[in-house]
């Protein structure tokens, strides 16, 4: 079929654009430098900082004389996997292991459900003193107390030296609560108006409405969450004083620099050390090198999965639309 007179002058008129505009779609010769100098400069910011844990892995799976002596640093030799194998047999650290993951579990699950719902109530008008309650909450993120008044606190209520001063403390994130209450804010209210009509009480509206819609926020405080109780070991070194059967993985590996380190300053300053702790000591690094990879990598597999959700919650939470 032949083509109208209208459009083939659309079809020229068209041709003309382009050609007119297609200049401004041909690459300068500074923008290319600039393209090359971002590529470069991001792309050794980006090796710099995945060195050290590369570095960390083709040492725990190389020949461990060859360690020891210093000569693995760019590429793995005598590779096997025998040291994640021995760490079954390192006293009590599959018992941090444990630790660890169940704080981690435990501690972001319901510091994620606190967080939905106070920020979900706060949201509310007709809540009673909801304006005092959340300045309240505010106010905690720029006072602390310190860590004696802080230990006091916990030891009378009777958290140390038990699991939970690990889980209750942390249950309540003002941070995360206000990063939640904006994303709620920025859901249309019409979506709660009408599920009020059908006479939806605000638990339910809360729960299949609130919690659904607000997935990928909760999934970046979860992150926050998650990373923070994985990393921590300040709480089990100051409120474990007699239960080391409850010392995080984080806390096994700062005893284990710190045996390291302090065997190694002996041997500087000229000490009396035996043969056995110098192997200790040897051993020790590998250890070090080991576990340090162990507390790194379930974190390193879980972020890529929330990566989409982290970059989407952080910036709709962020911003209120």
């Amino acid at each position: 079929m032949a083509k109208t007179e209208q459009e083939k002058r659309d079809l020229k008129a068209e041709k003309e654009y382009n050609k007119k505009h297609r200049s401004q779609y041909v690459s300068k010769p500074s923008d290319i430098v600039f393209s090359v100098l971002n590529y470069l400069v991001f792309g050794v910011f980006t090796l710099a900082c995945i060195f050290p844990f590369y570095y960390l892995f083709i040492n725990t799976i190389s020949d461990n004389n060859l360690v020891l002596r210093g000569q693995i640093n760019f590429f793995p030799k005598g590779l096997h996997l025998g040291n994640y194998l021995a760490l079954l047999n390192v006293n009590d650290l599959s018992s941090a292991f444990i630790v660890s993951v169940s704080r981690t579990l435990i501690g972001t699950a319901l510091m994620v459900g606190a967080s939905a719902l106070v920020a979900y109530l706060v949201t509310k008008q007709e809540m009673w003193g909801r304006k005092f309650w959340y300045r309240f909450l505010i106010i905690t993120m720029y006072f602390n107390a310190g860590i004696i008044p802080i230990f006091l606190n916990m030891q009378m209520l009777g958290l140390t030296n038990s699991f939970w001063v690990y889980i209750i403390p942390g249950i309540v994130a003002p941070y995360n609560i206000i990063l939640v209450k904006t994303y709620i804010e920025s859901i249309p209210a019409e979506l709660e108006e009408s599920a009020a009509m059908d006479g939806a009480s605000h638990m339910t509206i809360f729960v299949k409405i609130i919690w659904p819609l607000s997935k990928p926020i909760l999934a970046t405080i979860a992150i926050f969450g998650a990373v923070g109780h994985w990393n921590s070991f300040t709480d089990s070194l100051i409120y474990m004083t007699s239960k080391p059967e409850l010392y995080t993985l984080q806390h096994r590996l700062y005893i284990y620099l710190n045996q390291a380190s302090n065997l190694k300053s002996l041997m500087q300053s000229g000490g009396s050390v035996s043969e056995a702790a110098v192997q200790s000591a040897m051993s020790g690094k590998i250890i070090k090198y080991t576990i340090s990879m162990v507390t790194v990598i379930p974190i390193l597999l879980v972020y890529p999965f929330m990566q989409k959700y982290f970059e989407k919650g952080i910036m709709l939470g962020a911003v209120k639309g």
